[in-house]
């Protein structure tokens, strides 16, 4: 049964723990998964989570530690002296152990990495040498290899040592004698095969999809979502296998960069948590909010410019919202698919002139229709000449915007800056100047001003 954390069930943990209940924490919560055990202790204070998580055993520790909430498990790891952080990192994965590791000052990692087994000690400042956002510093090194010119039965009993190194065993690769992978070997491949059979008859290595350490991690998910992997092996500038990158790691690269990338188009120009300090929420949105302020000074100039021509037709002045508003939510609607069809990888092959072609198709075909109806409505509400002024400059904006809304990303890409920053208050902003610039100078020409 799926566990549904309630507050009168955290209530009563909470109760428990005040009351040193050893016996309920061993009852109630060690057998959950450790997802559930974070999501509780994400709700407690530190001594209270402090209590639940000593009553664990130490594999469950550590898969309990990394479900935690970053800043949950920030305060945990400040909790531990030098000798148990070492240990309980040794009971994570590499690759979780270096995040840990990773997010520490480099006079306590040395610290820390001198209390720990040699060879443990040893992965993890490799893999420290990676950069965190490449296939390099996502990997772990716990994963299953078989030899080219072992036989089978000695395979299985060489995969079983290895076994109680590796939680989860997706996939059994093939190396030769210098570590070079060759091939995978199935578990179907594995268990139907003649006991004296050489591993290189029966293995295969057609379809083998691998990244190299220097790989960036978004281009590691491209291959894993193309190939539909659980798991793929990581290569070394020498084409040696040195590692295996699995789906849940490439999980949360995915959610980083949507969330990322959703930060990015709301104007917030760098990476916040809710629970972020307010100088660091304000650093992240302040640069896009003083950009709208620019803009909102530029429009106002432009307002401004054509002072006299309001004065003499002030009902232009009613459709200023109305114009602006249309540009910035066209500019937007084509700058996401843009966007999101460059972090699918489904626009490598289209030139930016082709992409441009379809959205000014489109803008005007929707600037025809938007443009009939606010005519039709003008007309019935106002006079023809201001229904003709209005409904001109808006089909004239809507086309414009759907250009911009696709140029300025894609050549954001060509010159290699994240264009998720071109789907926000930027677009909106330049549309919004651009849009009023025109609707009065369209007025103009109509009212012959």
């Amino acid at each position: 049964m799926q566990f549904d954390l309630t507050k009168e069930y955290l209530d009563q943990i909470k109760v428990e723990i005040n009351a040193s209940n050893s016996q309920f924490i061993d009852r109630e919560i060690i057998h959950l998964h450790p997802a559930d055990i974070a999501e509780i202790l994400d709700e407690l204070t530190r001594d209270e989570a402090k209590f639940i998580y000593d009553h664990l055993d130490h594999d469950l520790q550590g898969d309990v530690l990394m479900e935690l909430e970053d800043d949950v498990r920030q305060r945990f790891v400040e909790s531990f002296n030098t000798k148990q952080l070492a240990q309980q990192l040794e009971n994570l994965d590499s690759d979780d152990a270096v995040d840990i590791l990773g997010e520490m000052q480099v006079d306590k990692q040395l610290e820390v990495i001198s209390e720990m087994d040699s060879d443990n000690a040893s992965e993890l400042v490799d893999l420290l040498n990676y950069d965190e956002n490449t296939a390099g510093g996502l990997m772990q090194t716990e994963f299953i290899r078989a030899k080219l010119d072992w036989p089978i039965n000695r395979c299985v009993i060489e995969l079983r040592r290895q076994a109680e190194e590796v939680d989860k065993v997706h996939t059994i690769y093939v190396v030769d004698n210098s570590d070079n992978l060759v091939g995978t070997l199935s578990l179907r491949s594995l268990l139907v095969a003649n006991a004296k059979a050489l591993v290189k008859d029966v293995y295969t290595n057609k379809n083998m999809a691998y990244v190299y350490t220097n790989e960036d991690s978004e281009e590691v998910a491209r291959v894993m979502d193309k190939y539909d992997l659980v798991s793929v092996p990581v290569l070394n500038l020498q084409k040696k296998l040195v590692g295996r990158i699995t789906i849940d790691d490439i999980v949360d690269v995915i959610r980083e960069e949507a969330d990322k990338d959703f930060q990015m188009a709301s104007g917030i120009s760098e990476n916040v948590e809710a629970n972020a300090g307010i100088i660091k929420m304000s650093r992240a949105r302040l640069p896009w909010l003083l950009i709208g302020l620019l803009g909102g000074v530029l429009g106002s100039q432009v307002i401004g410019n054509f002072e006299t021509q309001i004065g003499a037709i002030p009902s232009l002045a009613f459709f200023i919202p109305l114009v602006a508003a249309m540009g910035g939510n066209v500019g937007v609607q084509s700058s996401a698919i843009v966007v999101q069809s460059i972090a699918n990888g489904t626009s490598q092959f289209s030139s930016i002139l082709s992409r441009v072609k379809k959205e000014a198709i489109l803008g005007l075909l929707n600037g025809l229709i938007c443009g009939t109806l606010i005519f039709a409505i003008t007309w019935l509400l106002q006079d023809i000449r201001l229904g003709i002024s209005v409904s001109i400059a808006l089909f004239i904006v809507i086309f414009f915007a759907a250009i911009f809304g696709t140029l300025i990303p894609l050549i954001l890409h060509r010159y290699k800056i994240d264009p998720a920053v071109a789907t926000g208050p930027f677009i909106t902003t330049l549309n919004d100047v651009v849009g009023l610039f025109i609707y009065f100078a369209v007025g103009m020409m109509v009212f012959g001003l």
